[in-house]
C-alpha cells in the first residue's frame, strides 16, 4: 500500500472554496507530500502563479471542472487504429514522463524542478503514477501522470512526441483505472478544452466535483497500484 506521509501544517479545507467565486483559492504553503494529498482530498490542485510556473504555489479549484467519468471516453476508429502502434507501461518511467511534460519549450510552462521533486517523491510512497506509450523504435512517444487517491485520479501533465500518443496514453489510463466498473470514480483533468472535450472530458460545477470527491473517497485504490505501488508493469500484465 502507499505510504501515508506526514500530516501537513497546512489547513487546505474544502470548505474554504465554497464562496469563492475564481478558480484560484490560496496563494502559498509548501509542496510537501503530506500538504498535496491533503490539497487533492479536499479538491484543490497545486500551480505556480509567477513567471513560468515560480513561487508564490496557487492552490486552483475550478469553478468549472473538467472530468471524466466512467464510460464517457469513446475512441474515434482512428484512435483505434493509432493504438496498436504503441507499447503502454505504468510506472515504468516516471521521471522522464515528468521531465517532458515539463519541457521549457512548452507553451505555459509551470513544471519547475520544485515540482518535479515534489511529484517523484510522491511516485516513491505510491501516490503519483505514470502511464507511456512507447514507440516501435523503444522512444517514449507520450505519457501523462497524476496522482490517485483512491477513487480520484487527478491528471497533471500530459505529453506527445508522436501523433495520439497523448490520448492512447489516456485510453490506457482508463482501461486501467475504471478497470473496476465503480461508477464513483472519476478522472481529473482540471481544466475542459476543446482538445479534452473530444475525448468525452465533461464539465461539472465545483461543488458537484467536491461532492464527487467525498464519495470517492470510500473507493479503494486500483489493485495494480494498491498490490505494488511505484512498480512498472506492462499493460498485458493487467
Amino acid at each position: 500500500m502507499p505510504v501515508e506521509p506526514a500530516p501537513s501544517r497546512w489547513n487546505l479545507d474544502e470548505q474554504q472554496q465554497e464562496d469563492v467565486a475564481q478558480d484560484l483559492i490560496a496563494v502559498g504553503a509548501d509542496l510537501q507530500p503530506g500538504t498535496l494529498l491533503a490539497a487533492y482530498r479536499a479538491g484543490m490542485f497545486p500551480m505556480g502563479i509567477g513567471d513560468e510556473g515560480r513561487k508564490p504555489i496557487g492552490w486552483w479549484s475550478p469553478v468549472r471542472r473538467g472530468v471524466l467519468l466512467p464510460g464517457d471516453f469513446h475512441p474515434s476508429r482512428s484512435l483505434r487504429r493509432s493504438r496498436r502502434r504503441f507499447r503502454l507501461t505504468y510506472d515504468t518511467a516516471f521521471g522522464p514522463v515528468v521531465d517532458a511534460c515539463g519541457d521549457p519549450s512548452r507553451p505555459g510552462r509551470w513544471i519547475t524542478a520544485e515540482v518535479k521533486a515534489a511529484y517523484e517523491q510522491l511516485h516513491r510512497l505510491g501516490w503519483a503514477h505514470s502511464i507511456e506509450a512507447w514507440a516501435e523504435d523503444g522512444t517514449l512517444a507520450g505519457g501523462l501522470y497524476g496522482v490517485c487517491t483512491g477513487g480520484v485520479f487527478a491528471a497533471e501533465s500530459m505529453f506527445h512526441h508522436a501523433t495520439d500518443a497523448g490520448k492512447v496514453a489516456v485510453w490506457a489510463l482508463t482501461d486501467l483505472f475504471f478497470a473496476d466498473g465503480d461508477p464513483r470514480r472519476l478522472i481529473d483533468v482540471q481544466w475542459q478544452t476543446a482538445h479534452l472535450a473530444t475525448l468525452g472530458i465533461r464539465e461539472v460545477p465545483r461543488a458537484d466535483y467536491l461532492r464527487r470527491v467525498q464519495l470517492a473517497a470510500a473507493v479503494e485504490l486500483p489493485r495494480c497500484w494498491a498490490d505494488t505501488p511505484g512498480s512498472g508493469h506492462p499493460f498485458d500484465d493487467m
